[in-house]
Protein backbone atom coordinates (compact mmCIF):
# COMPACT_ATOMS: atom_id res chain seq x y z
CA UNK A 1 0.00 0.00 0.00
CA UNK A 2 2.98 1.94 1.29
CA UNK A 3 4.97 1.41 -2.47
CA UNK A 4 1.63 2.19 -4.46
CA UNK A 5 0.68 5.52 -2.43
CA UNK A 6 4.26 6.55 -3.48
CA UNK A 7 4.29 5.75 -6.84
CA UNK A 8 1.08 7.51 -7.16
CA UNK A 9 2.09 10.63 -5.66
CA UNK A 10 5.57 10.71 -7.40
CA UNK A 11 4.11 10.19 -10.52
CA UNK A 12 1.49 13.15 -9.60
CA UNK A 13 4.32 15.36 -8.71
CA UNK A 14 5.99 14.52 -11.63
CA UNK A 15 3.43 15.82 -14.16
CA UNK A 16 2.83 18.58 -11.82
CA UNK A 17 6.41 19.86 -12.15
CA UNK A 18 6.63 19.24 -16.07
CA UNK A 19 3.75 21.26 -16.75
CA UNK A 20 4.54 24.25 -14.21
CA UNK A 21 1.09 23.57 -12.00
CA UNK A 22 -0.08 22.36 -8.94
CA UNK A 23 -0.89 19.18 -8.23
CA UNK A 24 -4.50 20.36 -7.48
CA UNK A 25 -5.06 21.14 -10.70
CA UNK A 26 -3.54 17.71 -11.81
CA UNK A 27 -6.24 15.51 -9.89
CA UNK A 28 -9.07 17.73 -10.43
CA UNK A 29 -8.13 17.21 -14.48
CA UNK A 30 -8.22 13.21 -13.49
CA UNK A 31 -11.78 13.79 -11.73
CA UNK A 32 -13.05 15.42 -14.73
CA UNK A 33 -11.53 12.97 -17.11
CA UNK A 34 -13.00 10.00 -15.25
CA UNK A 35 -16.34 11.41 -15.13
CA UNK A 36 -16.26 11.61 -19.26
CA UNK A 37 -15.07 8.25 -19.14
CA UNK A 38 -18.31 7.39 -16.94
CA UNK A 39 -20.51 8.71 -19.48
CA UNK A 40 -18.73 6.86 -22.12
CA UNK A 41 -18.97 3.81 -20.65
CA UNK A 42 -22.83 4.00 -20.11
CA UNK A 43 -22.95 4.52 -23.62
CA UNK A 44 -20.73 1.84 -25.15
CA UNK A 45 -22.99 -0.17 -22.30
CA UNK A 46 -25.88 0.63 -23.88
CA UNK A 47 -27.33 2.12 -20.38
CA UNK A 48 -29.17 5.27 -20.09
CA UNK A 49 -27.54 8.15 -18.98
CA UNK A 50 -28.64 9.63 -16.08
CA UNK A 51 -30.78 12.84 -16.85
CA UNK A 52 -28.69 14.75 -13.59
CA UNK A 53 -25.09 13.13 -14.91
CA UNK A 54 -23.99 16.61 -14.60
CA UNK A 55 -24.41 16.50 -10.72
CA UNK A 56 -22.45 13.53 -10.36
CA UNK A 57 -18.96 13.52 -8.91
CA UNK A 58 -15.58 11.36 -9.02
CA UNK A 59 -12.95 11.05 -6.52
CA UNK A 60 -9.71 9.60 -6.25
CA UNK A 61 -7.95 7.85 -3.47
CA UNK A 62 -4.41 9.74 -3.02
CA UNK A 63 -3.22 6.75 -1.37
CA UNK A 64 -3.87 4.20 -3.70
CA UNK A 65 -4.70 5.97 -6.72
CA UNK A 66 -8.18 4.73 -7.17
CA UNK A 67 -11.03 6.40 -9.08
CA UNK A 68 -14.84 5.61 -7.88
CA UNK A 69 -18.00 7.53 -9.21
CA UNK A 70 -20.88 8.78 -6.85
CA UNK A 71 -24.54 9.89 -7.15
CA UNK A 72 -24.60 12.17 -4.39
CA UNK A 73 -23.68 9.68 -1.52
CA UNK A 74 -24.62 6.52 -4.01
CA UNK A 75 -21.14 4.79 -5.13
CA UNK A 76 -21.81 4.31 -8.93
CA UNK A 77 -18.71 2.77 -9.73
CA UNK A 78 -18.73 -0.12 -12.70
CA UNK A 79 -16.66 -3.04 -11.90
CA UNK A 80 -13.04 -2.64 -13.81
CA UNK A 81 -13.73 0.75 -14.15
CA UNK A 82 -9.97 2.06 -13.44
CA UNK A 83 -8.98 -0.02 -16.41
CA UNK A 84 -12.11 1.54 -18.36
CA UNK A 85 -10.85 5.22 -17.22
CA UNK A 86 -7.22 4.40 -18.24
CA UNK A 87 -8.13 3.79 -21.66
CA UNK A 88 -10.79 6.58 -22.05
CA UNK A 89 -9.96 9.22 -20.19
CA UNK A 90 -6.52 9.93 -21.17
CA UNK A 91 -7.49 12.41 -24.06
CA UNK A 92 -9.33 14.71 -21.83
CA UNK A 93 -6.48 14.52 -18.80
CA UNK A 94 -4.00 15.84 -21.43
CA UNK A 95 -6.12 18.25 -23.02
CA UNK A 96 -6.89 19.50 -19.42
CA UNK A 97 -4.07 19.15 -18.34
CA UNK A 98 -3.05 21.51 -21.91
CA UNK A 99 -5.65 24.18 -20.82
CA UNK A 100 -3.90 24.62 -17.21
CA UNK A 101 -0.49 24.25 -18.75
CA UNK A 102 -1.17 26.95 -21.04
CA UNK A 103 -3.07 29.14 -18.70
CA UNK A 104 0.21 29.18 -16.21
CA UNK A 105 2.41 29.93 -18.50
CA UNK A 106 0.15 32.78 -19.65
CA UNK A 107 -0.48 34.24 -16.56
CA UNK A 108 3.69 34.32 -15.96
CA UNK A 109 4.01 36.27 -19.45
CA UNK A 110 1.90 38.60 -18.31
CA UNK A 111 3.71 39.66 -15.68
CA UNK A 112 6.74 40.02 -18.42
CA UNK A 113 4.79 42.43 -20.66
CA UNK A 114 6.64 45.52 -21.38
CA UNK A 115 10.11 43.34 -21.31
CA UNK A 116 12.87 42.18 -23.47
CA UNK A 117 13.13 38.50 -24.05
CA UNK A 118 15.39 36.56 -26.01
CA UNK A 119 13.96 33.49 -28.18
CA UNK A 120 14.59 31.59 -31.69
CA UNK A 121 12.46 31.76 -34.45
CA UNK A 122 10.71 28.57 -35.13
CA UNK A 123 8.38 28.51 -37.90
CA UNK A 124 6.69 30.61 -40.63
CA UNK A 125 2.90 31.04 -41.08
CA UNK A 126 1.97 33.53 -43.92
CA UNK A 127 3.97 36.99 -42.94
CA UNK A 128 3.97 35.67 -39.44
CA UNK A 129 6.66 34.27 -37.66
CA UNK A 130 6.40 32.06 -34.38
CA UNK A 131 9.30 32.34 -31.73
CA UNK A 132 9.74 29.73 -29.53
CA UNK A 133 10.45 31.27 -25.80
CA UNK A 134 11.14 28.14 -23.79
CA UNK A 135 8.13 27.60 -21.90
CA UNK A 136 5.80 29.22 -24.32
CA UNK A 137 5.82 30.49 -28.43
CA UNK A 138 4.89 34.11 -29.05
CA UNK A 139 3.53 35.78 -32.16
CA UNK A 140 5.73 37.97 -34.15
CA UNK A 141 3.01 39.19 -36.89
CA UNK A 142 3.77 41.54 -39.81
CA UNK A 143 3.04 44.96 -38.36
CA UNK A 144 5.77 44.31 -35.61
CA UNK A 145 8.29 43.10 -37.83
CA UNK A 146 11.28 45.56 -39.68
CA UNK A 147 10.94 46.08 -43.10
CA UNK A 148 14.76 45.50 -44.08
CA UNK A 149 15.46 42.65 -41.59
CA UNK A 150 15.10 38.90 -42.83
CA UNK A 151 14.34 36.15 -40.30
CA UNK A 152 15.62 32.65 -40.78
CA UNK A 153 14.66 29.68 -39.11
CA UNK A 154 16.70 28.84 -35.39
CA UNK A 155 17.56 32.79 -35.80
CA UNK A 156 17.91 33.75 -32.11
CA UNK A 157 16.74 37.43 -31.31
CA UNK A 158 15.57 39.84 -28.93
CA UNK A 159 11.63 40.84 -28.92
CA UNK A 160 9.83 43.41 -26.92
CA UNK A 161 6.88 41.59 -25.03
CA UNK A 162 4.38 43.53 -26.17
CA UNK A 163 1.16 42.25 -25.07
CA UNK A 164 -1.03 38.77 -24.36
CA UNK A 165 -3.93 39.15 -26.66
CA UNK A 166 -6.60 36.57 -27.59
CA UNK A 167 -5.82 34.77 -30.91
CA UNK A 168 -7.28 31.75 -33.26
CA UNK A 169 -6.45 29.66 -30.42
CA UNK A 170 -7.13 31.10 -27.43
CA UNK A 171 -4.21 33.86 -25.38
CA UNK A 172 -1.38 34.55 -27.36
CA UNK A 173 2.15 36.46 -26.44
CA UNK A 174 2.59 39.28 -29.15
CA UNK A 175 5.99 39.94 -29.72
CA UNK A 176 7.67 43.16 -31.59
CA UNK A 177 11.08 44.33 -33.19
CA UNK A 178 9.95 47.38 -34.62
CA UNK A 179 8.69 48.84 -30.99
CA UNK A 180 10.69 52.16 -29.94
CA UNK A 181 10.74 50.12 -26.45
CA UNK A 182 12.80 47.71 -27.88
CA UNK A 183 15.45 49.91 -27.84
CA UNK A 184 14.84 51.26 -24.27
CA UNK A 185 14.91 47.66 -23.11
CA UNK A 186 18.33 46.91 -24.91
CA UNK A 187 19.64 49.93 -23.43
CA UNK A 188 18.78 48.84 -19.66
CA UNK A 189 20.79 45.47 -20.31
CA UNK A 190 23.41 46.77 -21.45
CA UNK A 191 23.66 50.07 -18.98
CA UNK A 192 24.02 49.56 -15.80
CA UNK A 193 23.43 53.05 -14.47
CA UNK A 194 19.92 52.80 -15.99
CA UNK A 195 18.80 49.44 -13.94
CA UNK A 196 20.10 51.64 -10.89
CA UNK A 197 18.40 54.75 -11.82
CA UNK A 198 21.14 57.24 -12.15
CA UNK A 199 20.39 57.48 -15.47
CA UNK A 200 16.78 57.40 -17.47
CA UNK A 201 15.58 57.62 -20.93
CA UNK A 202 13.13 59.68 -21.37
CA UNK A 203 11.99 59.76 -24.65
CA UNK A 204 12.36 57.51 -27.75
CA UNK A 205 11.80 58.25 -31.39
CA UNK A 206 12.05 55.43 -33.69
CA UNK A 207 11.83 54.43 -37.75
CA UNK A 208 12.70 50.76 -37.19
CA UNK A 209 15.71 49.61 -39.09
CA UNK A 210 16.76 53.20 -40.27
CA UNK A 211 17.34 55.48 -37.43
CA UNK A 212 16.28 56.12 -33.52
CA UNK A 213 17.17 59.21 -31.81
CA UNK A 214 17.33 58.72 -27.56
CA UNK A 215 16.72 61.55 -25.10
CA UNK A 216 18.79 60.39 -21.75
CA UNK A 217 18.72 62.26 -18.67
CA UNK A 218 20.72 61.72 -15.39
CA UNK A 219 19.59 61.85 -11.70
CA UNK A 220 22.71 61.99 -10.04
CA UNK A 221 25.22 64.15 -9.76
CA UNK A 222 28.53 63.76 -11.72
CA UNK A 223 26.73 60.75 -13.82
CA UNK A 224 27.01 61.86 -17.47
CA UNK A 225 23.74 60.23 -19.35
CA UNK A 226 25.20 60.31 -23.17
CA UNK A 227 28.59 59.24 -22.35
CA UNK A 228 26.71 55.85 -20.04
CA UNK A 229 24.61 54.99 -22.77
CA UNK A 230 27.91 55.33 -25.24
CA UNK A 231 30.07 53.11 -23.33
CA UNK A 232 33.64 53.38 -23.33
CA UNK A 233 35.16 53.29 -26.57
CA UNK A 234 31.51 53.10 -27.88
CA UNK A 235 31.00 49.62 -26.65
CA UNK A 236 26.91 49.45 -24.94
CA UNK A 237 25.58 51.56 -28.32
CA UNK A 238 27.72 48.95 -30.63
CA UNK A 239 25.76 46.76 -28.40
CA UNK A 240 22.26 47.82 -29.12
CA UNK A 241 23.15 48.92 -32.26
CA UNK A 242 24.36 45.08 -33.79
CA UNK A 243 21.38 43.45 -32.42
CA UNK A 244 19.21 46.41 -34.57
CA UNK A 245 20.77 45.06 -37.36
CA UNK A 246 23.76 48.38 -37.28
CA UNK A 247 20.58 51.20 -36.94
CA UNK A 248 21.68 54.22 -36.62
CA UNK A 249 21.14 55.95 -32.94
CA UNK A 250 21.37 59.52 -32.05
CA UNK A 251 22.01 59.80 -28.40
CA UNK A 252 20.88 63.53 -26.95
CA UNK A 253 20.78 64.97 -23.81
CA UNK A 254 17.59 65.73 -22.44
CA UNK A 255 16.65 69.20 -21.72
CA UNK A 256 13.57 70.67 -20.07
CA UNK A 257 13.83 73.80 -21.83
CA UNK A 258 12.06 73.30 -25.59
CA UNK A 259 14.72 75.52 -27.43
CA UNK A 260 17.79 74.10 -25.87
CA UNK A 261 15.58 70.47 -26.71
CA UNK A 262 15.11 70.79 -29.77
CA UNK A 263 18.47 72.15 -30.88
CA UNK A 264 20.31 69.11 -29.70
CA UNK A 265 17.36 67.07 -31.40
CA UNK A 266 18.53 68.61 -34.86
CA UNK A 267 21.80 67.41 -34.20
CA UNK A 268 24.53 66.32 -36.23
CA UNK A 269 23.39 69.88 -37.42
CA UNK A 270 25.55 72.43 -35.24
CA UNK A 271 24.31 76.59 -35.03
CA UNK A 272 20.68 76.22 -34.24
CA UNK A 273 18.79 78.95 -34.03
CA UNK A 274 15.17 78.17 -32.55
CA UNK A 275 11.87 80.83 -32.24
CA UNK A 276 9.63 78.90 -30.44
CA UNK A 277 5.44 79.64 -30.98
CA UNK A 278 4.20 77.92 -27.54
CA UNK A 279 0.23 78.85 -28.05
CA UNK A 280 0.46 76.18 -31.43
CA UNK A 281 3.75 74.07 -30.60
CA UNK A 282 5.88 75.19 -33.34
CA UNK A 283 9.35 76.25 -33.31
CA UNK A 284 10.91 77.97 -36.64
CA UNK A 285 14.31 77.26 -36.43
CA UNK A 286 17.30 78.98 -38.75
CA UNK A 287 20.55 76.84 -39.57
CA UNK A 288 23.35 78.15 -41.61
CA UNK A 289 23.26 76.72 -45.06
CA UNK A 290 25.97 74.76 -44.48
CA UNK A 291 24.31 72.82 -41.84
CA UNK A 292 20.90 72.62 -43.80
CA UNK A 293 21.10 69.11 -45.30
CA UNK A 294 22.72 68.11 -42.37
CA UNK A 295 19.23 69.31 -40.02
CA UNK A 296 17.07 67.76 -42.63
CA UNK A 297 18.39 64.75 -43.33
CA UNK A 298 17.75 62.14 -45.58
CA UNK A 299 14.29 61.96 -46.88
CA UNK A 300 13.40 64.92 -44.20
CA UNK A 301 14.31 61.34 -41.80
CA UNK A 302 16.56 63.72 -39.13
CA UNK A 303 14.13 66.54 -38.94
CA UNK A 304 10.65 63.94 -39.04
CA UNK A 305 13.05 62.12 -35.96
CA UNK A 306 13.52 65.26 -34.31
CA UNK A 307 9.57 66.60 -34.21
CA UNK A 308 8.74 63.21 -33.18
CA UNK A 309 11.13 63.14 -30.34
CA UNK A 310 10.30 66.70 -28.92
CA UNK A 311 6.27 66.78 -29.96
CA UNK A 312 7.04 70.44 -31.78
CA UNK A 313 6.32 70.96 -35.22
CA UNK A 314 9.51 72.17 -36.74
CA UNK A 315 9.94 74.85 -39.68
CA UNK A 316 13.39 75.09 -40.88
CA UNK A 317 15.16 77.39 -43.14
CA UNK A 318 18.38 78.28 -44.24
CA UNK A 319 20.32 81.27 -43.16
CA UNK A 320 23.27 83.39 -42.93
CA UNK A 321 23.42 83.83 -39.45
CA UNK A 322 27.14 83.95 -37.64
CA UNK A 323 27.96 80.19 -36.75
CA UNK A 324 27.78 79.82 -33.04
CA UNK A 325 29.77 77.28 -31.08
CA UNK A 326 28.75 73.47 -30.91
CA UNK A 327 30.06 70.35 -29.69
CA UNK A 328 29.83 66.90 -29.56
CA UNK A 329 30.54 64.33 -27.23
CA UNK A 330 30.96 60.84 -26.06
CA UNK A 331 30.19 59.63 -29.39
CA UNK A 332 32.61 61.39 -31.57
CA UNK A 333 34.43 58.77 -34.26
CA UNK A 334 32.03 55.92 -33.88
CA UNK A 335 30.21 54.84 -36.73
CA UNK A 336 26.71 55.09 -36.92
CA UNK A 337 26.22 56.73 -33.41
CA UNK A 338 25.84 60.59 -32.82
CA UNK A 339 26.30 61.67 -29.10
CA UNK A 340 25.69 65.53 -28.36
CA UNK A 341 24.79 67.79 -26.16
CA UNK A 342 24.11 71.65 -26.15
CA UNK A 343 26.21 74.03 -24.96
CA UNK A 344 24.82 77.03 -26.33
CA UNK A 345 23.25 79.07 -24.25
CA UNK A 346 20.06 80.62 -23.18
CA UNK A 347 21.20 83.97 -25.52
CA UNK A 348 22.65 81.86 -28.11
CA UNK A 349 19.22 80.04 -29.19
CA UNK A 350 17.05 82.90 -28.79
CA UNK A 351 15.91 84.64 -32.34
CA UNK A 352 18.47 87.25 -32.38
CA UNK A 353 22.29 86.78 -32.62
CA UNK A 354 24.27 86.97 -29.17
CA UNK A 355 27.30 89.48 -28.33
CA UNK A 356 30.23 87.83 -28.44
CA UNK A 357 31.33 86.62 -24.88
CA UNK A 358 33.66 87.56 -22.56
CA UNK A 359 34.65 83.92 -22.00
CA UNK A 360 36.22 83.96 -25.64
CA UNK A 361 38.88 86.08 -25.35
CA UNK A 362 42.13 85.16 -24.28
CA UNK A 363 43.65 88.34 -22.56
CA UNK A 364 47.56 86.69 -22.32
CA UNK A 365 46.80 85.88 -26.20
CA UNK A 366 49.60 88.25 -28.14
CA UNK A 367 47.66 90.64 -30.20
CA UNK A 368 47.73 89.34 -34.03
CA UNK A 369 49.22 92.68 -35.38
CA UNK A 370 52.37 92.55 -32.91
CA UNK A 371 53.16 88.94 -34.07
CA UNK A 372 52.99 89.88 -38.03
CA UNK A 373 55.11 93.01 -36.99
CA UNK A 374 57.56 90.97 -35.22
CA UNK A 375 58.00 88.34 -37.81
CA UNK A 376 58.67 91.02 -40.75
CA UNK A 377 61.24 92.44 -38.88
CA UNK A 378 63.27 89.49 -38.46
CA UNK A 379 62.63 88.73 -42.41
CA UNK A 380 63.85 92.10 -42.84
CA UNK A 381 66.93 92.42 -40.62
CA UNK A 382 67.86 88.59 -42.58
CA UNK A 383 67.39 90.68 -46.05
CA UNK A 384 69.84 93.05 -44.77
CA UNK A 385 72.72 90.41 -43.79
CA UNK A 386 72.53 88.74 -47.14
CA UNK A 387 72.55 92.29 -49.52
CA UNK A 388 76.10 91.85 -51.73
CA UNK A 389 75.80 95.47 -51.81
CA UNK A 390 74.98 95.72 -47.97
CA UNK A 391 72.08 97.84 -49.53
CA UNK A 392 69.34 98.22 -46.50
CA UNK A 393 65.40 97.22 -47.55
CA UNK A 394 62.81 99.44 -45.40
CA UNK A 395 60.30 97.11 -44.21
CA UNK A 396 56.80 97.45 -44.99
CA UNK A 397 55.38 98.15 -41.03
CA UNK A 398 57.31 100.05 -38.50
CA UNK A 399 58.39 97.41 -36.57
CA UNK A 400 56.92 97.27 -32.59
CA UNK A 401 59.99 97.70 -30.84
CA UNK A 402 60.88 101.29 -30.94
CA UNK A 403 64.62 100.33 -29.63
CA UNK A 404 64.90 98.00 -33.00
CA UNK A 405 63.28 100.60 -35.29
CA UNK A 406 66.15 103.20 -33.83
CA UNK A 407 69.23 100.43 -34.24
CA UNK A 408 68.04 99.87 -37.56
CA UNK A 409 67.50 103.46 -38.31
CA UNK A 410 71.26 103.72 -37.44
CA UNK A 411 72.19 100.81 -39.43
CA UNK A 412 70.95 103.16 -42.54
CA UNK A 413 72.74 106.13 -41.62
CA UNK A 414 75.78 103.98 -41.55
CA UNK A 415 75.75 102.19 -44.70
CA UNK A 416 74.97 105.81 -46.81
CA UNK A 417 78.26 107.14 -45.32
CA UNK A 418 80.27 104.10 -46.13
CA UNK A 419 78.95 103.81 -49.98
CA UNK A 420 79.73 107.65 -50.27
CA UNK A 421 83.01 107.11 -49.22
CA UNK A 422 83.64 104.10 -51.63
CA UNK A 423 82.63 106.66 -54.12
CA UNK A 424 84.51 109.11 -53.80
CA UNK A 425 87.62 106.70 -53.17
CA UNK A 426 87.51 105.53 -56.77
CA UNK A 427 87.29 109.22 -58.05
Amino acid sequence: MAQARTEFAAALNQIASEKGVDPAIVLDAIRQAALAAYKKDLTLRNEAVPDDIDDFTAEVDQVTGSISIYDGKKEVTPPGFARIAASIAKQVIMQRLYEAEKGAILAEYETKVGTVISGSIQRQEGNTYFIDLGRAEGVLPPQEQVRDEIYSPHQRLKFYIKEIREGRSGPEVVLSRSDAELVKGLFALEVPEIQAGSVEIKVIAREAGARTKVAAISNQEGVDAVGSLVGQKGVRVQAVMQELGDEKIDIIAYSEDPARFIAAALSPAKNVLVDLDKENMVAKVKIPESQLSLAIGKGGQNVRLAAKLTGWKIDIEGSEEPELEGEEIAGEGIPGVIASEAKQSDEEIATSPSAPRNDDVNPDETPTEAVVAAVEENITEAEQKESKGGELQEAEDEPADPAAAADAEADMAEGDKEEKSEESDKK
